[in-house]
């Protein structure tokens, strides 16, 4: 028994050792712990990471004690941790090339070695820019009515209906991106089977690196492959000629894809490079999204002063529209306080709690010595949290932008060269799916929870549970006015007029009154 508690010490020990003796050397200039042998912190962080503040509560406290700027060692990599508008300038503009994006190995595995977010300078902005034109504000407005279309039927659902809001705006936004990559039918064999495979590879980011059956990594690559044999097939029809689509892969097929003559055009993409790229903006465009949206519908809930606000924006955009019509392009694009309440959704949220760079070359920061090849992440957390920009950080205030901000204080879609491409499209996204919402219905959480999810995008745990309140099963007669074919009626409501459509057909009661339930 003594013999295997000293084995047992002489491991601890050499581990000890041998983690001291690994660390970058001027590493030992830079405040902080490197935790215990092997594992370092990352006990600590995984479980800070699960609890309801998130990895903010593991920043925090290494903040206040070390400084801005400090060590550690989890899951497996030195790093260096930093915050503040500095850091954030000299880690987001890549100002000469210092540092470049620091994957994890899982992610860097499914995304593939061609993926956007692998690639640095030239080739970076190459590729950036031939699949950045169809996310541009006009290569959006063609995919205008399908969005408006799909939030009103993913709306229709939750009358008087428990919803998982989470749940719902994964399916939306999937369905979203689904159809503007290649033309994915909302319903159907082929959106479930993509569907299925996509939340696997979602799942999979934060795993363990480990590829043996039944883990999440594991099953992530069989997932992806699956996918890929879907692009495979979905782009060997399109050269045929078959199934024409006017949507992101028909684009880069026609005007990016490389045949056997064109190897060496810069300005070509090799299906590998395609189906790499077209799963990054899968993976970029669904779960940020889907948080935001989901953050933002908790958070109206909670501050109702902002709830009405935007309600009366979007009430004031129907009240101007002809009776019959539907949401149109010039107005999903002026709807300036929705704007703001994405914005302080965004901050307030923090949806990435940090961003993972990579060492390019030797820099100073804060007086600290940052060298080649080390691991540093951005705690942006701290930076949407910090009082001198956002008096009040706790406090949902969307007037926060009422005025301009200073630059590299808000972080919601990033900054510099590697920003959000999607931006436009998640901010069409969110504000379609919001103007329904806030005219048809009013809302109550079931439970109250504020934990988030142990993922890399910060998302409701409970995955925020809601009940429809102003038509759970409230029936009462309203007068209407029946159209022609007797199975549309325009309700008269207060001394308002407002138009709806009932789900299912109603009963007359008497010659012109209806019991039915109305849809605020």
């Amino acid at each position: 028994m003594l013999t295997l508690v000293a084995l047992f010490l002489v491991f601890i020990f050499s581990a000890f050792l041998l983690q001291k003796w690994s660390a970058p050397k001027k590493m030992d200039r830079i405040p902080g712990s490197l935790g215990w042998p092997v594992v370092g912190e990352s006990f600590s962080f995984l479980s800070d990471f699960s609890s309801p503040a998130g990895i903010f509560s593991f920043m925090q406290k290494r903040q206040q004690r070390y400084g801005k700027v400090f060590k550690s060692y989890v899951l497996g990599r030195f790093t260096v941790f930093m915050t503040g508008r500095e850091a954030s300038k000299i880690l987001l503009t890549g100002k000469d090339g210092l540092v470049s994006l620091n994957l994890f190995y899982t992610g860097k595995q499914v995304l593939g070695p061609t993926s956007l977010l692998q690639q640095t300078g030239e080739a970076h902005k190459r590729l950036r820019r031939l699949i950045g034109e169809p996310l541009s504000v006009d290569g959006l407005k063609k995919y205008f009515p399908f969005i408006n279309k799909l939030a009103v039927e993913t709306l229709d659902h939750w009358c008087g209906q428990k919803v998982l809001v989470l749940e719902e705006a994964s399916t939306f936004t999937l369905k979203v991106i689904g159809h503007m990559i290649m033309s994915l039918e909302p319903t159907g064999e082929e959106q479930e089977k993509f569907r299925a495979n996509f939340k696997i590879i979602s799942s999979c980011f934060a795993s363990l690196p480990f590829k043996i059956p039944g883990t999440a990594f594991y099953r992530g690559i069989k997932s992806r492959d699956r996918m890929y044999a879907m692009l495979d097939s979905t782009i060997a029809q399109r050269r045929k000629g078959v199934g024409f689509q006017q949507d992101f892969l028909e684009s880069l097929l026609k005007k990016h894809s490389k045949d056997g003559s064109e190897r060496d055009d810069d300005n070509k993409l090799t299906d590998k490079q395609l189906k790499d790229n077209i799963l990054t903006l899968l993976v970029a465009g669904h779960d940020t999204t889907t948080a935001a949206l989901t953050w933002l519908i908790k958070f109206l809930e909670e501050n109702p002063a902002a709830l009405e606000r935007l309600r009366e924006e979007h009430q004031k955009i129907q009240s101007n529209r002809e009776d019959g019509t539907s949401l149109t392009w010039a107005e999903v694009n002026n709807m300036p306080y929705t704007a703001k309440v994405i914005n302080e959704t965004l901050r307030k949220a923090t949806i990435l709690p940090w961003y993972s760079r990579k060492a390019a070359q030797d820099f100073d920061i804060d007086g600290y010595e940052i060298q080649k090849g080390w691991s540093v992440n951005l705690d942006v957390v701290s930076i949407h949290h910090d009082p001198e920009f956002f008096p009040n950080p706790e406090k949902f205030d969307p007037s926060r932008f009422d005025e301009p901000l200073k630059p590299f204080s808000f972080l919601g879609f990033g900054s510099g060269p590697r920003m959000c491409p999607g931006i436009n499209l998640a901010k069409l996204e969110i504000s379609v799916f919001i103007h329904h919402l806030v005219c048809r219905y009013r809302w109550r959480p079931l439970e109250k929870d504020d934990s988030v999810q142990p993922t890399l995008v910060r998302m409701p745990k409970n995955k925020y549970p809601i009940v429809d309140m102003a038509s759970s099963n409230k029936y009462f007669p309203i007068k209407v006015n029946l159209n022609k074919s007797y199975q549309l009626p325009l309700i008269e409501r207060s001394s308002n007029w407002n138009h709806f459509e009932f789900n299912q057909k109603a009963k007359l009661t008497s010659s012109y009154d209806i019991t039915c339930c109305c849809k605020s």
